[in-house]
Formats: C-alpha cells, structure tokens, sequence
C-alpha cells in the first residue's frame, strides 16, 4: 500500500466512527486490512490519551452520567457513552465497573481491586447489579479493538498464519525449524521460522521467515525492527517478514541491510536443491 492511500484511509478514520463507511470509501482494500489499521490507530491514539480518562472527577462522572441515562435509555448505555467520549466500549467498562467496586465492596488493596475487576470483566454475570452486568456484556462484544472475542480472534488468526506458512514450506519440501524448536535450544529471540537451506526471492537470499497477522505501519514496523528484526539479521543473516494484511510500501527500505518485506508467501522463490542444484518454484 502506497503511503498516501494509508494516510488518506487514517484521516477518513479520524473523521468518523462508522467503519462501514471507512469500508465503502476504500472499497479495494480488504476489509482484514482496513480492522487490521484501525485497530492499531485506535490503541495508538488510546495510549496518547488514556490518562485523561482515570482522573477521580473524570470517572466519577461517567459513572453518574452512567447511572442517570440507564434510568431513561435501553441497554447499550456504556457503548453509546463509549462513541461520545471517544474511548473504547471496553476501556470505558472497565472504569464504570471499577468505580462500581469500589463503592460495593469493602476496603481492598489495589492487586485484590484490580483482581476483582479482571474477573468479573472475563465473566460479568457474576456481577450483583443486573442492568452493569448487561451493560458490561455488551460493551465487551461490541468492542472491535479491546473486546475479549476480539482478542480470541486476533490470537486465533496469528496462529492461523503461522499454520500457513509452515503448510506452504512443507509444500515445498523446504527444511526449516520453528521458534519452538529453537527456544529449546537456548534461543531468546528467534523469528517464527528459520530455513535449514537458504532460498532466494527476486535475487536476495532468505534465512528466516516471520510471520506477522498485522498491517505494517511506521510505529508497529519501527518497533518490530528494534525488538526483533535487527536481532535475527544480525543473529542469522537476511530474512523475510510477512505482514500478512499488507504494509506501506515505502517501508520495505532495508533489503541493503538483507530484510525484505512482502504481504503473502512469495511465489517467485528459488529453492537450493541437493547437490546444489537450483530450482525455481
């Protein structure tokens, strides 16, 4: 993805809440992408703003507005207040019912609060009040970015991914060993997988492979290079890293330093045969 669809997909996204609308102004980017962006610019901005919200008068004042329109609205409260405010449904839960425990209960130490707070979030019919128990409910399921399907999801497409590529290179009959199999050997950092026989994409030799069920923007990719990339190429030569629902373009900048960046298993690669006999698949 060129950088001017990306930065004009990110300022049609500051400019409203309605995703679906997101999807029909860029109707050639998948719909994994355009989750994939949006749940990053959301986390970026909340991490920005987050302490804005935890404020003693801030949260006692959600809290009342809370209580105030339960008495007049329909369920759905918390996601409503959640688009007005501008803090995901979760987040915004999560301080209400927080708020809530604290009044409820007796004295409690800030781990057994947050504790609490953990539990009854992964399980709210265990809360006493029945209207912040629904509420609660919802706000979790609606939640496209912190909801706790939403991370069974993202956790379950990442493994997915994973499954693919490995699927791909026994297809080919490439030798590789998984992160598993090197953290047991003593490993600390190590990509997801890396190639016993080296193979060649659009001529730049290829070790290792990660495998990333994410968009790649400036920050994540930025990141990534300080936390992990660099450690493998120094650690085990050039390598490929597979952004899974596409990346902006102008990052795949490093292939003089041996990393190349593409959005799908490459289909031109070059396999080293036995007896060095070269192969093109």
């Amino acid at each position: 993805m060129r950088r001017n669809l990306y930065d004009s997909i990110i300022s049609h996204l500051r400019s409203t809440v309605d995703t679906n609308q997101l999807f029909s102004q860029f109707p050639t980017v998948s719909r994994d992408t355009l989750y994939s962006i949006v749940s990053q610019d959301t986390q970026r901005t909340v991490r920005k703003t987050i302490h804005t919200h935890h404020t003693e008068d801030r949260i006692a004042f959600y809290y009342q507005e809370y209580i105030e329109s339960t008495r007049k609205q329909p369920p759905g409260v918390v996601s409503r207040m959640s688009v007005k405010y501008s803090l995901p449904p979760t987040l915004l839960a999560r301080i209400l019912l927080q708020y809530y425990v604290v009044q409820s209960s007796h004295e409690l130490s800030d781990s057994e609060l947050k504790l609490k707070v953990s539990s009854l979030m992964k399980s709210p019919q265990n809360i006493d009040d029945s209207r912040l128990s629904t509420e609660i409910l919802l706000a979790t399921v609606n939640d496209r970015v912190y909801g706790t399907m939403v991370e069974g999801i993202k956790h379950t497409v990442g493994y997915e991914r994973e499954l693919l590529l490995i699927d791909k290179l026994n297809q080919l009959n490439l030798a590789f060993v998984t992160e598993e199999t090197m953290r047991e050997k003593g490993y600390d950092k190590t990509p997801d997988v890396r190639l016993e026989v080296p193979i060649a994409v659009d001529g730049s030799v290829i070790n290792w492979i990660e495998s990333k069920a994410s968009f790649g923007d400036d920050e994540s990719h930025s990141a990534y290079l300080k936390d992990q990339y660099w450690s493998y190429l120094n650690r085990f030569g050039a390598g490929l890293v597979i952004y899974w629902f596409g990346f902006i373009d102008e990052l795949d900048c490093h292939l003089d330093h041996g990393l190349l960046l593409r959005d799908g298993f490459p289909d031109n690669i070059v396999v080293l045969q036995p007896m060095d006999e070269f192969s093109t698949t």
